[in-house]
């Protein structure tokens, strides 16, 4: 069985926040997430373009493998167990403030670590929000969450509720309409890219309000 994995894209200068991308998956799968995978190949290309955004403003961009596609255990799911080692490995390299930035299922992962003291909120890309998932996690945090209308991989819908309900306890919460776009971040790729960007700054202007 594979183990998560880490890769970063420094900041220029000193680092002043960082980025942890999360890709999405599959609900139930334990083969390994290799190179080839196109959801962790994706989630590197959205990576790559958010540092040539925020590198230059001191913030650095991290991505993280997960050891398996699949969600699996609803009780102990796989890539939430990962995320939370990623974060403690970025924090070691430096205990930054950081903003979560996922797709699919990156976003849902996201939504269950956000509760980490070093969390100041998440960027949700074409989510995978079932009905009824939680939203404590994102207590005192800011949210963003952006979906296309023609995603039949998740729902716009659930999307728009899960921000909803997630108002009474999010310290903001945010959502826009992508257009007539599906799930992949394919189509309109400079909007999903200058979106999440553009949270990314606004979380940290907000954290220093």
């Amino acid at each position: 069985m594979g183990q998560p994995s880490i890769s970063r894209i420094d900041a220029q200068g000193t680092a002043r926040a960082a980025v942890l991308v999360l890709h999405g998956g599959t609900p139930r799968s334990v083969a390994p997430v290799t190179g080839t995978n196109l959801s962790w190949r994706r989630a590197g290309a959205l990576q790559r373009a958010l540092a040539g955004q925020l590198r230059r403003e001191g913030i650095a961009v991290w991505l993280l493998r997960y050891a398996r596609r699949g969600w699996n255990d609803p009780g102990a799911p796989a890539p939430v167990q990962d995320a939370r080692w990623a974060l403690d490995r970025v924090r070691e390299h430096d205990d930054l403030p950081i903003v979560l930035v996922g797709h699919s299922m990156g976003a849902r992962t996201g939504a269950r670590v956000a509760d980490d003291p070093s969390v100041l909120g998440l960027v949700g890309l074409a989510p995978w929000f079932p009905p009824g998932e939680p939203v404590g996690a994102l207590r005192g945090k800011d949210l963003v969450v952006a979906h296309g209308r023609r995603d039949r991989i998740t729902s716009f819908a659930a999307s728009q509720d899960f921000v909803r309900r997630a108002g009474s306890v999010a310290r903001s919460t945010e959502f826009h309409d992508m257009g007539m776009v599906g799930h992949y971040l394919l189509r309109e790729i400079g909007a999903w890219n200058g979106l999440a960007a553009g949270s990314v700054r606004g979380m940290l202007v907000h954290d220093r309000a």
